[in-house]
Parts: structure tokens; C-alpha cells; sequence
């Protein structure tokens, strides 16, 4: 499953913010703003892409570096947000 969302996430963010150029593809626990590859535009369109394809709401106080700033970050996020989604249905 994390590696799903890790796949779709990589490939949202190369088709998004790096116009294809996967070499410039950071670390999975680089830093995606001081990486040059988010800004703050970017971090909205991110959430925005996460609550659509993985059916989650990411609230405002969820809007941290913590779970936004780095790919395994948001993985691991992801990941939460789900497992607490089936635990509530």
C-alpha cells in the first residue's frame, strides 16, 4: 500500500513540479521546499492532489512540515489518514 501512494506521489510531483526532469527528483526525506521543488502554491495543489486520489481530508492543523515537506513524510501521512479512515467506517 505505501508504496503505491510513494509511486502515484513520485510521479505527481515529476509530472507537476519537474516538468518530467526525474534527475531532479529529491530524497525521499529531502526537503521539497529547500529542494526548490514545492513553494507555497505547490503545497496546496499537493494537498488538493492527495485528498483526490487517495480520498482523504487533510485539515488545516494537518498542514505541517511533518507530513507535507518530504516524500516520506507524506507517505507515512497517507498512510495514517487511511488506517484511521477504516477504523472509522
Amino acid at each position: 500500500m505505501q508504496a503505491h501512494v510513494e509511486d502515484q506521489l513520485k510521479q505527481f510531483i515529476v509530472d507537476s513540479y519537474l516538468f518530467g526532469d526525474t534527475t531532479r527528483m529529491p530524497g525521499d526525506s529531502e526537503s521539497l521546499l529547500r529542494a526548490g521543488v514545492l513553494d507555497s502554491t505547490g503545497v496546496l495543489e499537493l494537498i488538493e492532489f492527495l485528498e483526490a486520489e487517495f480520498s482523504i481530508t487533510v485539515e488545516d492543523v494537518e498542514t505541517v512540515p511533518d507530513n507535507l515537506d518530504s516524500i516520506a513524510g507524506v507517505v507515512r501521512f497517507v498512510a495514517a489518514k487511511r488506517h484511521a479512515g477504516e477504523g472509522a467506517a
